[in-house]
């Protein structure tokens, strides 16, 4: 038997029905604020493509430097290309990132990775204990 996926006690029909408002009244305070704030004209740009590409006419892939736009349930199943200062990350949005921002989902920074002395190091780098 598969759980159905809800958010604050709605399912993903009832959310997507739901008027930009009514949804803000559902997320944390900081997502709140930025909704009800508005969006910007970056945000306003993607969410035409967004809503287009749900509407069959827009067929290229969403690519975006906007990090900073709250996962709407309009934007389930689709594949979004988010720039992470070097590449662009493509991230399927997933029903539990509803209320996330973008940006949580393509991350900034990489995992650093030490290995032995580059060339030039100094000779007491050189000799390293087994």
């Amino acid at each position: 038997m598969v759980k159905e996926f809800t958010y604050k006690g709605k399912t993903i029909e009832e959310l997507k029905k739901l008027t930009l408002q009514e949804f803000a009244k559902l997320v944390p305070a900081r997502s709140r604020r930025s909704l009800n704030r508005g969006f910007t004209d970056a945000q306003k740009k993607l969410m035409d493509k967004i809503r287009k590409t749900n509407q069959g006419v827009y067929k290229k892939q969403i690519k975006t430097h906007c990090r900073n736009i709250v996962i709407l349930p309009e934007m389930m199943g689709l594949k979004i290309h988010i720039y992470n200062g070097k590449v662009f990350n493509q991230v399927e949005i997933q029903p539990e990132m509803i209320g996330h921002f973008l940006g949580e989902f393509a991350l900034t920074r990489q995992t650093i990775k030490h290995s032995a002395p580059g060339i030039g190091a100094t000779r007491s780098s050189a000799f390293q204990s087994k």
